[in-house]
């Protein structure tokens, strides 16, 4: 059992999401950062999709009141236990009584807790993951209050066992906080549905010029400040299916990226899909950080998911290295 200590209404229970209900005009939700709460799970034992915390409003502060084994992966903030600093993508254990607390990043956006056993709550359509727009999932469809308490689920690790304190680095995050303290983040996309209907001069804007984010960014959708996007002529199009990564132009041709919580359907003329392994690059910005588009084909795509999973295979392996010289 787990205790908070701090207010943040976008502090939510967040597993990978239902994305095998999109059909039915249920979001996808799940950890606007996947990899990273994938591999704090990792971290602590659990399976990938095993329910964490998503940390968004800091510093956070939770109380264990009982030993547990946890993992903090993400932002690049700080951790607090027992008035020891350790940096984030760190793991260790927790004892009974003891506070930990989650100082704001300094660089990057969302946090992620992963505890031995992961978050007990109930599964809502196969997932533990809180759906704000709709009110289910999580902990009653909510942001986390102060005095919240959360069960945790049953481990295979000993009672008595004390975890080891260690951490990890991914090349993958060492690269984006480059790119943050550069000013500028590229985020690829491949050309979507609408694409040729956009003219010349707003194809180069989008692949040649920054956007911003705007402070109008939420799970649901990041809105981006930039040149303005326009079609040839005026499209009027009947709703369609979209998913995270979607980039919807609007009237005012201005661009949005649907994130983790989007709609499943939508009419606005569709000029790209940010690819999978950027999603969490974009999620992990700020508003007011700048982006720069860069059109990639699909043999690039499936090259960057293939990097990313051979990234994510050789951490586990480490950790699986780790723990069997224990």
């Amino acid at each position: 059992m787990i205790e908070i200590l701090s207010n943040g209404a976008l502090n939510l229970v967040q597993d990978l999401g239902r994305p095998a209900h999109l059909g039915l005009g249920v979001s996808g939700t799940g950890a606007m950062d996947a990899p990273a709460l994938s591999m704090a799970n990792w971290m602590v034992g659990n399976d990938a999709s095993a329910a964490g915390i998503e940390i968004s409003i800091f510093p956070f502060k939770l109380k264990f009141h009982e030993a547990a084994c946890f993992a903090c992966t993400g932002a690049g903030t700080t951790l607090e236990l027992r008035q020891r600093k350790v940096p984030s993508w760190w793991a260790a254990q927790a004892m009974a009584g003891d506070v930990l607390t989650i100082a704001p990043p300094a660089h990057g956006s969302r946090a992620y807790l992963a505890l031995a056993g992961g978050i007990d709550v109930p599964l809502v359509l196969g997932s533990r993951s809180t759906d704000l727009k709709s009110g289910f999932g999580g902990l009653e469809g909510r942001g986390l209050r102060k005095e919240d308490r959360l069960a945790l689920g049953a481990t295979n690790r000993r009672e008595d066992a004390v975890a080891p304190s260690f951490g990890v680095a991914p090349q993958s995050r060492l690269h984006f906080a480059g790119e943050v303290a550069a000013g500028t983040v590229r985020i690829r996309a491949l050309a979507s549905a609408e694409h040729e209907h956009f003219t010349e001069a707003a194809i180069s804007a989008f692949e040649q010029t920054e956007y911003r984010l705007t402070p109008d960014c939420n799970r649901q959708g990041y809105r981006l400040d930039g040149e303005a996007l326009n079609t040839k002529r005026p499209l009027e199009l009947l709703s369609h299916g979209i998913v995270p990564g979607t980039v919807q132009v609007p009237p005012s041709g201005q661009p949005i990226v649907q994130m983790a919580e989007a709609n499943t359907c939508g009419g606005y003329p569709k000029i790209a899909n940010v690819i999978e392994p950027d999603l969490w690059r974009l999620a992990q910005l700020r508003p007011g950080q700048r982006i720069r588009f860069e059109r990639v084909d699909q043999e690039t795509a499936v090259a960057a998911i293939r990097e990313q999973d051979r990234e994510q295979v050789r951490i586990r392996q480490g950790l699986a290295l780790m723990a069997h010289r224990q």
